[in-house]
């Protein structure tokens, strides 16, 4: 590289790096805001999914510690509480919009892109303040945060400056004059607050997501999250009803269940402005062209004596066709997602960890099977599965990746 080139560079991560602190209090007490203007910022938080990764497992609400695991090292999430120590309660309004639009903090410190603030650029500053109002308004919690722990050289600044430079697009949302106000509310809410690219967009090595394969799948948490455009494995094409079903209650009955990552998403969606669920999923739909209704495959092909065996002892009960007369019928398991998937992990996790609804709601409820089933055994099952009830080639890899669910299981105990 050139020294001219080189210069430039250092010359642009010092730009970004040593941006002024904004040295203002937050503006004052929850009696300061307008009760409508917390409403809606509480309906726009439960699109952004706020409370799921600023909330610990054993914290309170919105009080941080939550570990997200990066292929970086693993990023606890902050405290965003307007305790004035440990939280943002000495933000102002015009910190917390930086932060949303720009990635960058009160003191001038680039943020990590684990906080999308590649999706929350696109938020409008009407919604930013809404949620400020929200956020501003909720029980200030001391709590202290634990410490980054990621690998050499991500836990640098200059590294996320360098980042930046080269992925992040600051810039509000662009409207499409040829679509209708409804789709238009939906794609704003997609690609921005609801961030569902950063689960559902394959991401390259540097962590970003790859533009060019927007929405067309990518990984949450050790779980496939599935294409939302025309390259969805979804054999029965998601209508616009059907999406605001699922994001709303989290289950559809030709598709399946909300589980893993996905679940906390619909849990709190059910507490949405309905008229904005209703626009994402008109927006989703749009993203998936028609096509014929699929039928379930009836030929056995590679399937095992022996995953038809254990389908027969411990899933047909609740699965076989005998109980679809149910006034409230489990899933077509064919139908599902999941099983029609180019990856079999959403399926392994569900074998081995089962389905629970979200704490005080009812739902679907599945036991796992991790302690019931050897690996050889999960695998026969999924091998059955995927062959006796899809039209789609055998997986490959399905030994494997039990092997490594299971490693990931042992590690969060």
């Amino acid at each position: 590289m050139k020294p001219g080139r080189i210069l430039a560079g250092a010359a642009l991560v010092f730009a970004l790096t040593s941006g002024e602190a904004l040295d203002r209090a937050a503006s004052g007490s929850a009696a300061a805001f307008d009760p409508a203007l917390v409403i809606q910022g509480a309906r726009l938080a439960a699109i952004g999914n706020c409370a799921t990764c600023h909330t610990s497992q054993s914290g309170k609400p919105f009080a941080g510690g939550l570990a997200l695991a990066t292929p970086f090292g693993t990023i606890y999430s902050t405290n965003i509480t307007p305790d004035p120590d440990t939280g943002i309660g000495r933000w102002s309004g015009a910190d917390f919009l930086r932060a949303m639009h720009e990635g960058v903090d009160r003191a001038g410190h680039d943020l990590y892109p684990a906080f999308p603030y590649d999706h929350f650029t696109l938020v409008s500053d009407e919604d930013v303040a809404a949620l400020y109002a929200f956020i501003m308004t909720r029980e200030p919690v001391r709590a202290e945060v634990p410490a980054n722990q990621l690998r050499f050289p991500a836990g640098l600044r200059p590294a996320i400056a360098l980042w930046k430079a080269l992925y992040f697009r600051p810039g509000g949302y662009r409207r499409d004059a040829a679509k209708s106000g409804e789709w238009n509310r939906g794609a704003y809410l997609v690609q921005g607050l609801a961030h569902c690219g950063a689960c559902h967009t394959p991401r390259n090595a540097l962590g970003a997501e790859i533009r060019q394969q927007e929405l067309g799948g990518g990984e949450a948490e050790g779980w496939h999250a599935s294409s939302l455009t025309g390259t969805s494995p979804a054999p029965v094409r998601w209508t616009a009803d059907q999406l605001y079903a699922y994001l709303r209650q989290g289950d559809e009955p030709q598709h399946g269940i909300a589980a893993g990552p996905m679940a906390p998403v619909t849990h709190n969606l059910a507490g949405a402005d309905e008229s904005d669920v209703r626009a994402i999923a008109v927006y989703v739909a749009s993203l998936m062209p028609a096509r014929d209704t699929a039928t379930p495959a009836t030929d056995v092909r590679a399937a095992t004596v022996e995953g038809a065996q254990i389908f027969a002892g411990a899933c047909a009960v609740c699965h076989d066709a005998l109980w679809r007369t149910l006034a409230s019928p489990p899933v077509a398991l064919g139908l599902t997602t999941s099983l029609n998937a180019p990856d079999p992990g959403n399926v392994i996790h569900i074998v081995l960890e089962g389905l629970a609804p979200e704490p005080g709601e009812k739902g679907a409820l599945m036991p796992g099977f991790a302690a019931a089933l050897t690996d050889q055994q999960v695998a026969a099952l999924v091998d059955y599965l995927r062959a006796r009830l899809t039209g789609e080639p055998a997986w490959r890899d399905v030994p494997e990746r039990i092997a490594a669910i299971r490693r990931a299981q042992q590690e969060e105990r």
